[in-house]
C-alpha cells in the first residue's frame, strides 16, 4: 500500500495484531516509493538512462528500470525489517491469519462516501495543515534578499558541501528538506532554485530540463544519487503525523525519519564514491 501513499500504508498496518511486528512494518514502510516520488523517478531515468524522446523503446526501458528501482525497494525493506527484528524490536514472531469477511451485497453509495470522508479527506485534510505553512515559508526564502542573495541561496551554498559528499550539490539537498509537505515539490523547487526565480516552476519538455540539468553540472553519478534520496529519504509531513498518531510515539516518528535517512546517506556516498573511481 506505500506505493500509492506511505501515509495510507501505515495505518494499512492496523490488521497486524503483534505490536512489534506492526511497529516493524509501519517503521519500514517508508522504504517503499509513493506516487509522489513516481515523477521524479521517471523524469530522472527518462534523461539520463533511456533518451528523452517517448519512443516505445525508451518506455520500455524505464518500466524495467523502475521496476528494477521498486525490487531494490523491496529488498532494503525486507532486509530492514529483518535488522530490526533480531535487535532493537526483537521478540517471538507471530502467525499471521487474515480472515476473510462474510459475502454481503456491496453498499456502492455507502462505500463511497466511507471512502470520501475517512480516507480521501482525512489525508488532504493533514497535508493542507502542513503543506499551506511549508508553502509560504518556501515563497519566503526565494523572495527575502540579503545583499542581493535570497535567502535560499545561502541555504544552498551552505549545503553544497555536505551535498557534494552526496554526489548531489546544496541545491538538491535543500529541494528534498523544503519537499518535506509533498515529493512532488522537489523538481520544481530544484528548478526554481537554477533558474534564480522567485516561484515554483515547472519545465515544458523533458529536453529543456535536461539542458537545465546539464547546465549546472548534473551527471549520471548526480542522477543516480538524486534517485537514491528519492527512495530513502524520510517521509513527507502527511506520512509523518500518520506515524505519530497510529504509534502514539513521537519516538518512532523519529525513528521513521532518521532511519531511511541514514541509510539514503550512507548509501549515496558509497554510490559516489564507486562512480568517481570509474
Amino acid at each position: 500500500m506505500g506505493i500509492g501513499c506511505n501515509a495510507c500504508g501505515v495505518t494499512g498496518c492496523r490488521i497486524i495484531e503483534s505490536p512489534k511486528e506492526r511497529l516493524i512494518a509501519i517503521i519500514t514502510n517508508n522504504f517503499m516509493p509513493c506516487n509522489g516520488r513516481f515523477p521524479t523517478l521517471i523524469a530522472i531515468i527518462l534523461m539520463f538512462f533511456a533518451g528523452t524522446a517517448f519512443s516505445f523503446i525508451a518506455s520500455i526501458e524505464v518500466a524495467l528500470i523502475l521496476i528494477a528501482i521498486i525490487v531494490l525497494c523491496i529488498f532494503v525493506t525486507l532486509s530492514i525489517s529483518k535488522l530490526l527484528s533480531v535487535t532493537i524490536l526483537k521478540g517471538e514472531p507471530s502467525g499471521f491469519a487474515l480472515e476473510l469477511p462474510p459475502y454481503r451485497k456491496p453498499q456502492i453509495i455507502k462505500t463511497i462516501v466511507r471512502s470520501l470522508l475517512d480516507r480521501t479527506l482525512f489525508v488532504l485534510g493533514r497535508a493542507v495543515v502542513v503543506a499551506a505553512p511549508a508553502g509560504a515559508v518556501i515563497w519566503l526564502m526565494a523572495n527575502i534578499q540579503i545583499s542581493d542573495i535570497s535567502i535560499l541561496r545561502y541555504c544552498t551554498d551552505f549545503l553544497d558541501p555536505f551535498g557534494r559528499l552526496l554526489g548531489v550539490d546544496g541545491i538538491i539537498i535543500m529541494a528534498f528538506i523544503l519537499g518535506f509537505p509533498a515529493n512532488e515539490t522537489v523538481i520544481p523547487i530544484i528548478i526554481m532554485s537554477y533558474m534564480a526565480s522567485g516561484t515554483l516552476v515547472e519545465y515544458s519538455s523533458y529536453e529543456q530540463l535536461l539542458t537545465l540539468l546539464s547546465a549546472n553540472g548534473w551527471t549520471v553519478t548526480t542522477a543516480v544519487c538524486t534517485m537514491i534520496l528519492c527512495i530513502m529519504h524520510y517521509p513527507c509531513s502527511t506520512a509523518c503525523l500518520t506515524i505519530k498518531k497510529e504509534t502514539g510515539s513521537l519516538k518512532w516518528m523519529i525513528v521513521s525519519m532518521a532511519l531511511p535517512t541514514i541509510a539514503g546517506i550512507i548509501l549515496c556516498i558509497a554510490v559516489s564514491g564507486v562512480m568517481s573511481i570509474f
